[in-house]
């Protein structure tokens, strides 16, 4: 049973609906005001960040790097803001700067953290593998001070209409799993915003093109079109499936598909720069020990964003001596554009064929633990299996063909060089009939689309937009234990019972009142969950028996549910679930009398899921 979602019952009169790209190279605030009967355009808010020792600047982006001094590095109240004292650490430009001569100290790549289940995210292991005397911080809380930077910066300018009084937006990648997104949630509440909105990446995206087209977008695209959007961030690559449609005459939008979470992005091409770079001071007897290579990788990626958004044929990069021979000394070369589209084409986005599939490398039996970043950096290969893997939903959709995108709309910093973006409708036309080759959506901002994407969403949800249906991203479901006989060595298998299905709008109730199941309480059980991207028949209750790679397991948890009386037995229950307006899993157990509630929710901790009673 399915209870619709509510109307929007916001009571708090905001003046401003402001979306927030947290990015995992730079993040982005854009707002507009709502307070008249026609919105204010969409602008850009400058945020005021540290450029030099001594020195504020109000900037478009906030770079999401942070910086932990050591005691005494800069003078006192060097590093002081606009709002109040020195902050304990550096976040934004000089961050960035600082951290390319003393990598050790720089926190980067934060998002990516956040996301990945193999490390405890909300322990203090951040900058990663830095010695033991640099500080540590938790991915969440390096999220924290970012939003909290935001927050205080947006507060500064606008007194009358602190930013946690606002109708705030906060974008996440679509591949986001429920775990990553109540972790976002979390940092977001621990800054001081509670009341805020997620929203995919890729459709803020695609509302930024509409916003900047006005009404030439129903121009654009035609009923039938299949839009791939293509977002290669500073740590991720995203591919999202909107199909264009028509409904009582009028033009509709359906989110149909979205891809794995896929740890490549601007985080590996630094890396490829930085060891074509490296080899290249190794032919001129130069060598670099680890932690100048660190220092190299931070300058590779602000040579790459310069090389890849203007119009500069070079770049100089630098790099602090160290060593016997460079003692007090400075290893300086220059990055040619050139050699940056060369790495970057070539490396990156060959050419491939559409039966292509990522390829496996032999991997090594002990491994440094670290990100666990795509093992080939191919990004054409990876999007050959996901339009190959989405074929059934996108033609469920209505798409003219299958799997085969008519207009592509590119994301992210990365996609702003002319050649990547040439050699990816290449591609793709190579893959389809070359007679209707992809059409590219132009238009737009690639470096701040996805904040002014998120404010376009604030006003569509105020009926002064289009707005892209879609809902959950993926299915989700429980582990349920196969009653079977005892058998030496073998444990029960489980099924899966869909508790959420794909599509679900946010904000609605799920309900199964007519199964019940045995909940063990008073000893300590496990948990077992799971999710699919590509399973949209699945119904709340549709029990799975049997799977392949479409249904994949999340981390399970080991738990105790105290029930005095009870103790050692499987007391019958039914469960409840809901998709809160933010885009947060909640999922209930509830006994058979009412008396009892389980609230079953991801926690902070890797392992997934934690467990509340009620």
């Amino acid at each position: 049973m399915l209870k619709h979602p509510s109307p929007n019952r916001d009571t708090r009169h905001p003046q401003f609906v402001v979306g927030i790209d947290l990015g995992t190279t730079n993040s982005v605030v854009a707002f507009s005001d709502v307070r008249q009967e026609v919105p204010g355009p969409i602008e850009v808010f400058a945020i005021p960040q540290s450029t030099a020792v001594g020195t504020v600047e109000a900037r478009p982006q906030l770079p999401s790097f942070l910086y932990i001094p050591a005691a005494g590095e800069f003078p006192a109240g060097a590093m002081r803001l606009p709002w109040g004292e020195a902050p304990q650490y550096v976040v934004g430009h000089f961050a960035h700067r600082r951290g390319a001569e003393v990598p050790a100290r720089l926190v980067a790549s934060a998002k990516s953290w956040l996301s990945y289940a193999g490390v405890d995210r909300a322990a203090p292991i951040l900058p990663w593998g830095s010695p033991e005397d640099v500080a540590k911080l938790s991915p969440v809380a390096v999220s924290t001070a970012y939003l909290s930077h935001i927050r205080n910066a947006w507060n500064a300018a606008f007194p009358d209409a602190p930013l946690e009084r606002q109708e705030v937006l906060l974008t996440v990648p679509a591949s986001f799993d429920a775990v990553a997104r109540e972790l976002t949630v979390r940092a977001a509440h621990e800054a001081g915003l509670s009341h805020l909105t997620l929203l995919e990446e890729p459709q803020a995206a695609f509302y930024a093109w509409i916003d900047a087209n006005g009404d030439r977008w129903r121009e654009a695209v035609h009923v039938g079109d299949l839009v791939l959007v293509c977002d290669v961030g500073g740590g991720t690559t995203d591919f999202t499936l909107i199909a264009v449609r028509q409904e009582q005459g009028s033009l509709v939008l359906d989110r149909v598909a979205v891809g794995d979470h896929i740890l490549l992005g601007g985080d590996n091409m630094d890396l490829a720069l930085a060891y074509a770079v490296r080899t290249r001071l190794a032919d001129a007897k130069t060598q670099l020990d680890p932690w100048q290579f660190r220092g190299l990788t931070m300058s590779c990626r602000e040579a790459k964003e310069r090389l890849l958004g203007g119009t500069d044929t070079k770049h100089p990069v630098s790099i602090l001596g160290r060593g016997r021979k460079l003692v007090g000394g400075t290893v300086r070369t220059d990055i040619e554009r050139q050699e940056v589209d060369r790495i970057l084409l070539d490396g990156f986005f060959p050419y491939a064929e559409l039966s292509d599939r990522p390829q496996a490398q032999r991997r090594t039996a002990l491994q440094e633990i670290g990100l666990p970043y795509a093992t080939d950096p191919a990004v054409t290969r990876h999007l050959a299996q996901f339009l190959n893997r989405h074929r059934g939903a996108v033609a469920e959709a209505g798409a003219a063909t299958a799997a085969h995108p008519t207009a592509v709309l590119f994301n992210g910093g990365v996609t702003r060089a002319a050649g990547l973006r040439e050699r990816l409708l290449q591609v793709l036309d190579g893959w389809f009939d070359a007679a209707q080759p992809v059409r590219l959506l132009a238009g737009g901002d690639p470096e701040h689309a996805v904040a002014r994407g998120a404010a376009y969403y604030g006003l569509a949800r105020r009926g002064r937009g289009v707005r892209i249906r879609g809902g959950t991203a993926r299915a989700y479901y429980v582990g349920i234990e196969t009653a079977m006989p005892a058998v030496p060595g073998l444990r029960p298998p489980i099924k899966a019972l869909c508790v959420v299905p794909q599509g679900l709008e946010e904000d609605s109730e799920v309900l199964l009142p007519g199964q019940e199941f045995g909940l063990v309480v008073g000893e300590p059980a496990e948990f077992r969950f799971l999710t699919s991207a590509t399973r949209r028949d699945d119904q709340v209750g549709t029990l799975v028996e049997s799977w392949d790679d479409d249904i994949t397991e999340l981390a399970p948890i080991e738990t105790t549910l105290e029930w005095e009386g009870q103790e050692g037995t499987a007391v019958p229950v039914r469960l409840e679930a809901r998709v809160t307006e933010v885009g947060v899993l909640e999922l209930w157990c509830v006994s058979r009398d009412g008396t009892r509630r389980w609230k079953l929710e991801f926690n902070l901790r890797g392992q997934g899921p934690g467990v509340g009673g009620q």
